[in-house]
């Protein structure tokens, strides 16, 4: 049994002090440090912060590696080099590429999730950033390799696809492919999407439940046209929001905060170049000029971030007014929600697993511990 005491523990509706958290593989409880069993292996957070593993739901690569590498040996590397971002789960996210790449990734990630004991941060399934999306909102996406909706790929994936992002409009009047989608269990996600505000309403009434990077590749909200960041925060979809404070702006995170609640989920959308120095790097094949901590297409466009996990709870917490358990419930119970299982992750309570982070009061990651196991130490 491992006992951490001497920090803050940040729980689902507040953070606990002068308490110790006792783990075995679960969550065993929250006791006065004088309770601490005498066999217990003793952690000390040295004054800092106890939080519950952070869940990534949306990065395409780490440390130089690309998802849509479609290879093991990248696989370890990005799971490993998460650890250090306090990240304990999280869904590698492939691009619109050819869809035998995607497939590859999606095979690659279903072998390592079977893996016991496995080295790194957890991998939840794949969220498939595309190929269903719409040429006008691309983005970084390469259109060569846009296609439309196809329901048959999601369901033979169904085992590890968790999150698909597509553009409603560019399926039918009725959106049968999306309906499809959700009834195989898959979180259905509108984004890359030039989607007018009433179809947008009308796909979440077919199955889309989340809205990938919101405000970014998307119709934005107008007076007169909503537009799907209206039909986002108008419905009770969850909504991406990518924190570095460059692809949104700093001010919007407590507005969309008040307006969708335990509903934000806070993402990287973090590159290869995620962990490395500035300079150029690929993602999907593109080249990607990182340069004063923005990542650009050649010809200017944003493309993802380089954004740790940690520093984007960080980011909310120091650029409003949302209580810090609220920011980290951003990054933890609120992606484990939308994936439906937070009655096994996501916040810090008894029989839960034992996803923890140990961080100073900076929010730098000193420790990783993933089911009770100590993973990282910085």
């Amino acid at each position: 049994m491992l006992a951490v005491k001497n920090g803050k523990i940040i729980l689902e509706n507040g953070i606990e002090e002068g308490k110790a958290l006792l783990l075995t593989n679960k969550i065993e409880g929250i006791v006065a440090e004088s309770e601490i069993p005498a066999e217990a292996e003793v952690i000390d957070a040295c004054g800092g912060y106890i939080s519950p593993g952070l869940i990534e739901l949306h990065i395409h690569g780490y440390l130089g590696k690309d998802v849509c590498d479609a290879s093991e040996e990248s696989m370890r590397i990005i799971s490993k080099g998460l650890l250090e971002n306090g990240v304990t789960g999280y869904l590698p996210t492939t691009m619109t590429v050819d869809i035998k790449t995607v497939q590859g990734a999606i095979d690659v990630c279903r072998a390592l999730m079977s893996e016991e004991d496995f080295d790194g941060s957890t991998i939840l399934g794949v969220h498939a950033e595309g190929p269903f999306i719409s040429a006008s909102k691309k983005g970084a996406q390469d259109e060569r390799y846009i296609l439309k909706p196809d329901a048959e790929f999601v369901k033979k994936n169904a085992d590890v696809i968790r999150v698909i992002t597509l553009a409603p409009e560019e399926d039918d009047e009725s959106f049968s492919e999306i309906a499809k989608m959700a009834e195989c269990g898959v979180v259905v996600s509108m984004g890359h999407t030039s989607a007018d505000y009433e179809t947008a309403m009308a796909s979440t009434k077919a199955g889309v439940k989340h809205s990938t990077h919101l405000f970014n590749a998307m119709t934005p909200m107008t007076h007169r046209a909503p537009g799907v960041v209206g039909a986002a925060l108008a419905s009770d979809v969850s909504c991406e929001l990518i924190v570095d404070t460059y692809h949104v702006n700093a001010a919007l995170f407590e507005m969309v905060y008040k307006l969708k609640g335990r509903k934000m989920c806070a993402i990287t959308d973090c590159l290869p170049a995620g962990g490395l120095p500035e300079g150029e790097y690929t993602l999907g094949g593109a080249k990607i000029i990182y340069r004063d901590n923005i990542c650009r297409l050649e010809d200017g466009t944003i493309a993802g971030s380089v954004l740790r996990l940690n520093q984007g709870v960080w980011n909310i917490y120091k650029n409003s007014s949302i209580p810090l358990s609220e920011c980290v419930n951003c990054a933890s119970l609120n992606p484990a929600t939308t994936l439906g299982i937070a009655d096994k992750k996501g916040s810090i309570a008894v029989g839960k697993d034992a996803d923890i982070v140990i961080l100073d009061n900076d929010f730098n990651v000193k420790k990783t511990i993933i089911g009770g196991k100590i993973k990282y130490e910085s």
